[in-house]
């Protein structure tokens, strides 16, 4: 009788280990749908972004959005209709944390990877595509991650 117990418990353990893994994947798949990043355009970048703090319309033909959702602030600005530069920050103006960095340099790292091209004072980093580049530096008087996709590069 143990024996069969025991049998009949694979298939249910089987079956919440399925669902469970289902259940993550979808999870998963569904926060990377809302993220943001270079190259996006204005709805992708709305819906990852959350409420529009702020939109001005430059001198230059470029669309700058400030977003808050959550704990941070977005700064992006459009050209063409496509997100070409990202500020992140936090809304209380603290510095953000090195796992935050990476999650914000790995949802824009389009296949390429981030390399660490850090210069005195100032920390940066290049995507090894050469097609963008990151600096944690303050902007507005804020410390922020800023990405930009470098144009005329191959």
């Amino acid at each position: 009788m143990e024996f069969r117990a025991c049998r009949l418990a694979d298939p249910v353990a089987m079956t919440i280990m399925k669902k469970f893994l289902v259940l993550s994947f979808s999870v998963f798949a569904a926060a990377s749908l809302v993220s943001g990043s270079l190259g996006d355009g204005y709805d992708q970048v709305d819906d990852a972004y959350g409420a529009i703090m702020e939109r001005h319309l430059r001198d230059d033909g470029t669309v700058s959005v400030l977003y808050k959702k959550d704990r941070y602030l977005y700064q992006v600005t459009f050209a063409n209709g496509r997100s070409v530069s990202e500020s992140y920050f936090h809304v209380k103006g603290t510095d953000l944390s090195e796992k935050e960095i990476a999650k914000f340099l790995k949802a824009n790292r389009a296949g390429a990877t981030w390399m660490p091209s850090s210069t005195a004072g100032q920390r940066r980093f290049t995507r090894s595509d050469g097609k963008a580049e990151a600096t944690y530096a303050p902007v507005n008087g804020r410390p922020a991650l800023t990405v930009r996709e470098l144009r005329g590069k191959p």
